[in-house]
């Protein structure tokens, strides 16, 4: 499909013929790396699997990384395409779910709630929450309880109790230390390869394997390319590399993702703690939804499982989920669940 701006999308509602009866829900998951809406009937029954009426892509939305007024460019883009494949108006849009990395606070909210209002008619009630919150819901199918675990680009834990108590630990960006993220992991490796490089640390095969990858002839390299462009996505490419090269018996690369391994975990231990998630005998059930590409499995080193086996040893009770539909889908099911059962709804306050 060409690639308009949101204004022209916008534009084009009114010479658009949308479909009758067809109220819908937006659920928008913005990260590190790229943004995805999603389109669902409003109406419609709780069905396996979901109707997604349509899907639109774009880049970062996180205004920590992109500034702001990018992140809103590329949410209002996003949300303006996959209306415009539903063949929907603004004016069919019951409900919107904006789940945006970086939103970290209530007046990081009450901002964004601000600007949507000027985008959605008054009739459209909004939700914004950090793109944790919909992680979780991918999991749950909607439903607020438990603890999420994302480990991508970054990496956060969030947790929900059944009477909306919440806690997250980590999530900060790299500076402050997501050191079980994809830029965690790759910049260790980068950090590993330079120390081997002028004889500060041991030699290790990411020297040769991420020099290969990067299409690079000399460490010296390293620092141009690191400095050239200092995107966390771009960075965090290399996680694949660090974990082929600890699969082929690296002893620096093993030595990050265990290290890893523990940052993570400690971070889903710290939510679960304060909120009492594994009750008073510390053995009480609730999910643990794990998402993101560093915790998806490998040939032999699954990082994913190796952060369950440790969060069980202390938590059994912890059941883990590897969600069936992406986190758009979850922010879109916040949404639905939401303004299905209004008054009561699970979300947070809305303007």
């Amino acid at each position: 499909m060409q690639r308009y701006t949101a204004s022209e999308i916008w534009q084009m509602e009114d010479c658009q013929s949308p479909r009758m009866g067809c109220s819908v829900v937006l659920g928008v998951d913005g990260g590190a790396s790229n943004t995805v809406c999603v389109c669902i009937p409003a109406a419609m029954p709780f069905a396996d699997p979901l109707p997604v009426l349509s899907r639109a892509i774009a880049g970062c939305s996180n205004q920590n990384s992109v500034g702001e007024d990018r992140a809103r460019e590329t949410l209002e883009r996003v949300m303006a395409q996959a209306l415009l494949k539903a063949r929907r108006k603004r004016s069919n849009v019951s409900a919107v779910c904006l789940a945006v990395a970086g939103v970290n606070h209530p007046i990081d909210q009450h901002r964004m709630l601000g600007w949507l209002r000027e985008i959605f008619p008054s009739h459209v009630t909004l939700f914004v929450e950090n793109d944790a919150v919909a992680a979780l819901a991918s999991g749950t199918m909607g439903k607020l309880h438990g603890c999420v675990l994302i480990a991508g680009t970054g990496t956060i834990a969030y947790g929900f109790t059944n009477d909306g108590r919440e806690a997250r630990a980590a999530g900060a960006g790299p500076v402050l230390g997501d050191w079980g993220s994809g830029y965690g992991i790759s910049a260790q490796a980068l950090t590993a390869v330079v120390r081997a490089y002028d004889g500060r640390g041991p030699e290790t095969m990411l020297t040769n394997n991420i020099l290969d990858f990067l299409g690079l002839a000399s460490p010296d390299e390293l620092i141009g390319w690191t400095y050239e462009d200092q995107s966390w996505a771009r960075i965090a490419d290399i996680l694949p590399v660090v974990v082929e090269s600890a699969e082929a018996g690296d002893e620096v690369a093993n030595k990050i993702l265990h290290n890893s391994v523990g940052e993570l975990a400690s971070s889903v231990k710290a939510v679960v703690q304060r909120l009492a998630l594994s009750g008073e005998d510390g053995k009480d059930l609730f999910p643990l939804v794990l998402v993101g590409k560093v915790l998806e499995a490998n040939k032999k080193w699954d990082i994913g499982k190796e952060v369950i086996d440790c969060v069980t040893k202390t938590y059994p009770g912890a059941y883990p989920i590897h969600p069936e539909v992406e986190p758009a889908v979850g922010a879109a099911l916040l949404a639905w669940n939401a303004i299905a059962s209004e008054p009561d709804g699970d979300l947070r306050p809305v303007v």
